[in-house]
């Protein structure tokens, strides 16, 4: 994964990263947000519906292993499960192609995001980090992207098995006719979606969330729907905070079935770096800023990660 050849972007995520550091500190090693995750591996197979929309290589083959990071938000690696900042949840999924060949999808659990591009999401960043609540609840009230994200978060869930994952920016889909169609993902979980009360995450413990899914996947596999919602034509593909209705068609992909937990977590959570555009024939990125951005700044606090001492199980 390159960096791009655009040295204002490649500023923008400088500053975004230094804006990180500013609301949760310096953690060497970890991600500057969703720092606190756990790994997992299994297989996803593809739907009969898969080939319709895309002929990338997972929606073609029999299967392909994935490797799946579930995590909490801030940059913060001890947060604890129930503090109300480790919302939103996110989910991160690597199809594994062949030896060093992948393509990513990256989710969370807002069906939502606080800006259009970059620049809005750093003015986002510090805007939230000043200590005068009264300030920040100016700005998020006084920008219409900021609050629809902000109201957009569900109240804790119950496992991150039971959670919904939305991948915000649209992708480009092409099958084997050279249809193209763009569209969005949604991770579905299989279990179902449950949510806490106020007072029952309160007296969840810190741990809780990944307490739980070590308990679950023990006693067998933990399964989720991939789909797609598709776009027609005027609807909007290259502005993450625009809904498309709800009536749009919604494919069904295939379906990730995990079974065990990644060996050596947190040093393999340290080395991989998640990749938000895709990368291979069958689909690619539509023309949201936000693509480019992130998958910049994933990048460069990737390869920082990487080059920090190595963590301890």
């Amino acid at each position: 994964m390159p960096l791009p050849n655009d040295e204002k972007l490649i500023a923008l995520s400088e500053e975004i990263l230094k804006e990180f550091e500013k609301v949760f500190g310096p953690h060497p090693g970890f991600r500057p947000a969703h720092a606190k995750g756990t790994m997992l591996t299994g297989r996803f197979t593809p739907s009969n519906e898969a080939t319709s929309l895309t002929r990338a290589q997972h929606a073609t083959q029999a299967s392909t292993p994935v490797t799946v990071r579930f995590s909490n938000s801030t940059g913060i690696p001890l947060l604890p499960d129930n503090d109300a900042n480790a919302d939103p949840r996110g989910i991160a999924i690597r199809f594994n192609l062949a030896e060093h060949v992948h393509t990513d999808i990256v989710a969370h659990s807002a069906n939502g995001f606080p800006a259009t591009d970059g620049a809005g999401f750093l003015e986002f960043l510090r805007a939230v980090t000043q200590e005068d609540k009264a300030k920040v609840q100016e700005f998020v009230g006084s920008h219409p992207k900021a609050l629809a994200f902000v109201q957009s978060i569900t109240p804790m869930p119950v496992s991150f098995a039971q959670e919904r994952y939305f991948g915000l920016t649209a992708m480009k889909f092409t099958n084997k006719d050279g249809v193209t169609r763009f569209g969005r993902y949604t991770i579905v979980p299989e279990a179902g979606e449950e949510h806490l009360s106020a007072d029952a995450a309160a007296g969840k413990d810190a741990n809780y969330l990944f307490d739980e899914f070590t308990e679950r996947i023990g006693k067998g596999p933990v399964k989720f729907k991939i789909t797609v919602q598709v776009a027609e034509d005027g609807d909007v593909i290259n502005d993450a905070t625009v809904h498309w209705p709800a009536d749009r068609k919604v494919v069904e992909l295939g379906t990730i079935e995990l079974t065990q937990p990644v060996a050596a977590d947190a040093r393999e959570q340290k080395q991989i770096i998640f990749d938000p555009i895709p990368r291979l024939d069958g689909i690619e990125p539509s023309e949201d800023p936000l693509l480019e951005l992130r998958a910049a700044v994933y990048l460069i606090s990737g390869r920082k990660r990487r080059s920090a001492p190595e963590p301890t199980e």
